[in-house]
């Protein structure tokens, strides 16, 4: 096998959906893989297309939205390296739920559905794997609706804050130190909202000492401080 086939079998094998393939099935994959690259911001597959294949991310980031008619967006996802992506449109044979598009400059493996389809055919365990994944990604889409149903603009953005904090966050002199993902326009897809609201609450949080923004950069002074505003109102 090429170095480049056997770097995409290491790919493949980080994938959930394909943990405990040997080696030979990891290479009936990987001769079929086809590298595919992306700018940021390009599509890489559209809501309501038929689908072809799914993906693997070997490099960079991809977005999993909703659009409505309005041009707004509902970020879903954002999928990493050794993430798959789109296996359920493979599996029951549906065109795409939703939209992809990269985030940054991102490599992805296209593995083909008649390719996947004989894979689970040989591989019954495979098909389960794939319901397992399905599930993790039902409950964290229930997680979405509940908070675009039940919680404010305010509610969403801290939480989000508070998650990029524990994940991401530096501690310094200042406080719990990171850098927001993306634009505020970003930020609403995320968070379901609008631009003109992420930028109002931004600044009301500023305003009242519960963090500090420049430009990107976010310093959180007091994470327990922040974490009071998710308790309810009794």
């Amino acid at each position: 096998m090429t170095e480049t086939r056997a770097s995409y079998r290491r790919t493949l094998a980080k994938v959930a959906i394909f943990s405990g393939l040997t080696d030979s099935e990891l290479d009936f994959l990987a001769e079929r893989a086809v590298p595919r690259h992306f700018v940021p911001g390009e599509m890489v597959f559209c809501e309501g297309e038929p689908c072809a294949g799914l993906y693997v991310v070997e490099r960079g980031n991809i977005r999993i939205f909703k659009s409505s008619a309005g041009g707004r967006q509902q970020v879903l996802s954002i999928d990493g390296p050794g993430s798959s992506v789109a296996e359920v449109p493979v599996f029951d044979g549906g065109d795409y739920p939703a939209s992809g598009a990269a985030v940054d400059h991102a490599t992805l493996l296209f593995v083909g559905k008649q390719d996947f389809q004989a894979l689970c055919l040989a591989h019954p365990e495979v098909a389960l794997k794939v319901l397992r994944v399905v599930g993790a990604r039902l409950r964290r889409l229930v997680g979405i609706i509940e908070e675009l149903s039940f919680t404010t603009v305010r509610h969403r953005l801290t939480s989000f804050l508070l998650r990029l904090a524990r994940r991401e966050g530096t501690p310094s002199a200042a406080g719990v130190e990171f850098l927001l993902p993306g634009s505020n326009q970003e930020l609403a897809a995320q968070l379901g909202t609008v631009r003109e609201l992420v930028s109002r609450n931004l600044s009301r949080l500023q305003a009242e000492g519960l963090l500090k923004l420049e430009g990107r950069r976010v310093v959180i002074p007091n994470l327990k401080s922040l974490e009071a505003e998710l308790e309810p109102v009794e």
